[in-house]
């Protein structure tokens, strides 16, 4: 056996050129199976290494991509890397998750460091809707996508549901099984992608419903646990009347359930709550959460799939707007 033996060597040994061996390792077509025998058998023989690493970056080629992700506390981000990585993994691509922190602060300095070293693509999920980092992916000369969110300065393909529509039907929901004093523990007030969209589905359908609007049953979070119930604490001592509670994530919507519990009361004889997401903290909650189901699955398959189309292809994807539906479970109670 020789020693570090060379893709030269095997195509010796197999006697057939080196652009045929190179076929083989990668996968493409154009040699008979016989030869196929003789060039696997070869390299056996030899026990020679194939470098794809190296082999893809003569090419310029990793097959690596990078997911930009502000938090992994919750199933949220979980269900769409889940989706990510099976699809990139079944294409041939491996997958780098960056923790670029809630608000984004550390997004520059890893998209400096992904370029140079020479990711594929990039896939920003659920990033907060700021110019900068909408510039760095936008200018940084590698493909993009979203997931979750999306640029309202550059044309960085997106894939994610319709905020307004998804929050004006939970709201709706509530509306049908009889609440008229409906509160919501909202978004942040700055995030102008999920947060003031999901208000302002809430809005419209109490409008549409000829319900009056109150400031004073909207507290505004983080979209997590500790923030939703901080704001359902809030709601609850400022004295107002509710019996309805449209929450802003499955997360908030637990907090929502949590406070009730620590109150004394109970979700959802003394209110009903609606969450957001459908993420495993909706069924694991109790009572089971009733909540709008993103299919977040599906999303991260489908945005690296919209990823691959243009690190492959060269073209960018359209953008994706995919469809919610409303889960039933225990939290919600007809009046």
């Amino acid at each position: 056996m020789l020693n570090n033996p060379t893709i030269k060597d095997v195509a010796e040994k197999a006697n057939v050129s080196v652009a045929t061996v190179s076929r083989v390792l990668n996968g493409l077509t154009g040699f008979s199976a016989e030869t196929e025998i003789r060039v696997r058998n070869a390299i056996a023989e030899l026990g020679y290494q194939f470098n794809a690493v190296a082999r893809n970056l003569k090419m310029k080629k990793t097959n690596i991509i990078a997911v930009l992700i502000p938090q992994v506390e919750t199933t949220f981000y979980v269900k769409i890397l889940n989706g990510i990585e099976d699809a990139a993994q079944n294409c041939g691509y491996s997958v780098m998750v960056c923790h670029v922190g809630i608000s984004g602060n550390r997004t520059q300095e890893y998209i400096k460091m992904l370029a140079e070293r020479q990711v594929d693509g990039i896939i920003g999920c659920s990033l907060p809707p700021d110019e900068k980092i909408d510039t760095l992916m936008a200018e940084c000369e590698i493909p993009c996508v979203l997931v979750s969110t999306l640029s309202s300065r550059y044309s960085i393909p997106y894939i994610r549901v319709d905020d307004f529509k998804a929050s004006y039907a939970a709201t709706t929901y509530l509306i049908k099984k009889g609440h008229k004093n409906i509160a919501m523990l909202a978004g942040s007030q700055d995030d102008v992608v999920a947060g003031v969209l999901r208000l302002k589905g809430y809005r419209k359908a109490l409008e549409d419903n000829q319900i009056p609007y109150s400031p004073k049953l909207v507290q505004y979070t983080r979209f997590s646990y500790e923030t939703g119930l901080q704001a359902a604490k809030d709601l609850l001592n400022s004295g107002e009347s509710f019996t309805g509670v449209v929450a802003c994530c499955d997360e908030v919507a637990v907090g929502a359930i949590s406070a009730a519990y620590e109150a004394g009361l109970k979700v959802p004889d003394a209110f009903s709550v609606i969450g957001y997401d459908n993420t495993r903290t909706a069924e694991m909650a109790v009572p089971p959460l009733t909540t709008v189901s993103q299919p977040l699955y599906p999303m991260g398959e489908q945005a690296f799939h919209m990823l691959q189309n243009e690190m492959e292809q060269g073209k960018k994807a359209e953008n994706q707007i995919l469809p919610y539906e409303i889960v039933e479970r225990d939290s919600v109670k007809k009046i």
